[in-house]
């Protein structure tokens, strides 16, 4: 969604006036070990933890799926229910998945693209869970996820869905980029999405009432889903902390589907506005939070902000 954003004509209108809007400049910086702040101390949870559910999607993925799966078995989260739903891979994914023996639930069937893996991987992986969560097969949680997750739900009942900021990182998993976001803005997701699908969760009911995802879309099936979660009235936080990586690489859907992406992102304008806005309007409208995030960034990036 967001590659396809980055090469339609309203951002070369933003760039005349933000200089490199840091969400969609996905290389920053040369690669670079990932290193994360010291403060990022892990809470003590309530007995019972929160049981949460996480459903990784994948069709020929081996070389960075296990970097993905590490890294949700790395949280060593006591109430995890985790599920691989593959779709007929043929470069050795099953063997990968084989070798996890009991410590990954998995599935390696034909599916019809990515929202309907991840609809049947929920109904393994959701059965009896509190939070539920989908992570694509390149992307990465960053350690103490699960745990801090689990915290907030538990200390915040009035918070339905959470998504914080996001790292970018390479091929080889290196890091190039980060993205600090400012508070949830309800306006400006009508128009732009802009929410980091990798470090997105959400309560049970939020799934039992809208879901599940809508499987017409190939490309913005995360905007849509957190739109209809928004309409319904469900309350959605930014939270202060680094939580996942999005992988950046040659073969990744987001650099392939551009025409695709661009007319279901269109088609959501039009459901939620009730009109196709033009991208001047989308500019105005979208000019506040794209500030104010470029705000974010710099007082990160100074240090004023500490992640």
């Amino acid at each position: 969604m967001i590659a396809a954003f980055l090469r339609s004509g309203l951002i070369q209108q933003l760039r005349r006036f933000l200089p490199q809007p840091p969400m969609w400049s996905f290389e920053q910086h040369a690669p670079k070990p990932l290193r994360l702040s010291s403060v990022r101390e892990l809470p003590t949870l309530t007995n019972p933890p929160p049981r949460i559910a996480i459903v990784t999607p994948s069709y020929n993925q081996r070389k960075y799926l296990e970097a993905t799966v590490a890294s949700v078995l790395g949280q060593n989260y006591p109430a995890l229910s985790y599920h691989v739903q593959d779709g007929a891979s043929q470069d050795g994914t099953v063997e990968l998945l084989d070798a996890y023996g009991g410590q990954v639930s998995w599935r390696s069937e034909p599916d019809s693209g990515q929202a309907n893996a991840i609809n049947a991987g929920f109904k393994t992986a959701a059965i009896d869970c509190d939070i539920m969560a989908y992570l694509n097969s390149d992307d990465t949680l960053l350690p103490g996820t699960l745990c801090y997750i689990a915290h907030v739900f538990q200390t915040r009942p009035d918070i339905d869905i959470v998504y914080g900021h996001r790292i970018f990182i390479d091929s080889d998993g290196s890091e190039i980029g980060r993205a600090v976001f400012p508070p949830h803005d309800a306006n400006a997701l009508l128009y732009v999405g802009y929410v980091p699908q990798e470090t997105m969760f959400w309560r049970r009911h939020v799934w039992d009432q809208i879901g599940p995802i809508d499987e017409t879309f190939r490309f913005a099936l995360d905007w849509d889903f957190m739109l209809r979660a928004q309409q319904a009235g469900f309350k959605m936080v930014r939270l202060p902390r680094f939580l996942g990586c999005f992988r950046i690489h040659a073969e990744q859907k987001t650099s392939a589907m551009i025409d695709v992406g661009q007319e279901e992102m269109q088609l959501l304008r039009r459901r939620y506005l009730g009109h196709t806005p033009t991208q001047p309007e989308i500019y105005r409208a979208a000019m506040p939070f794209l500030a104010l995030q470029l705000c974010y960034h710099w007082m990160y990036r100074l240090k004023i902000l500490k992640y």
